[in-house]
């Protein structure tokens, strides 16, 4: 009899064990996630200070400006990750078609306001990357723990279910060509 709740004792321990370790996995994903929000918030929050910054040296190109306001504004709207991946590559894109007008206005590219503007795009999209890096990290330990014997049992008890991983996107995964 003491044998019996011994083991019952051990199981039940063990399943809460497991059960927590889903929870703080969960809870890492979740955090990971909210860090790629706040450096996709700072980076759409640097560009009208960018845009602003062009416009002044390069007043006609307005589809370039569009093309920015509204890749920006998707990705402010973005809900799931699916939506904010396709709008981050969205003002990726778009990003570096103001960059290719900046490159005609040697006075712009000297102007200290762009070079700094310049430079925290350039620390954000770091850390955008770090970010994904870290939620990816997160999604794998996760994702394997769901899938992995005993635990995918207490997974499939208690409905934890496999993440998506951030992805590259197509655009991102075609070589880059540099001509001097």
């Amino acid at each position: 009899m003491i044998a019996s709740i011994g083991i019952l004792a051990v199981l039940v321990l063990y399943i809460v064990a497991q059960y927590n370790g889903f929870v703080v996995l969960k809870t890492r994903i979740q955090e990971a996630l909210s860090g790629i929000d706040v450096q996709l918030k700072r980076r759409a929050d640097l560009i009208p200070n960018l845009v602003e910054t062009v416009k002044g040296y390069a007043k006609h190109e307005k589809t370039v400006f569009t093309e920015v306001t509204k890749a920006r504004s998707a990705l402010m709207k973005a809900g799931s990750l699916e939506e904010k991946a396709k709008a981050n590559d969205m003002l990726t894109g778009a990003l570096k078609s103001l960059f290719a007008v900046a490159e005609a206005y040697p006075q712009l590219q000297a102007s200290e306001n762009f070079k700094d503007l310049q430079r925290q795009l350039e620390d954000t999209e770091d850390k955008v990357a770090y970010s994904r890096q870290f939620y990816n990290a997160n999604v794998l330990d996760f994702n394997a723990k769901v899938q992995m014997f005993p635990s995918n049992m207490i997974a499939n008890i208690f409905g934890f279910r496999a993440f998506e991983f951030f992805a590259a996107t197509e655009e991102e995964r075609k070589k880059v060509n540099i001509n001097f």
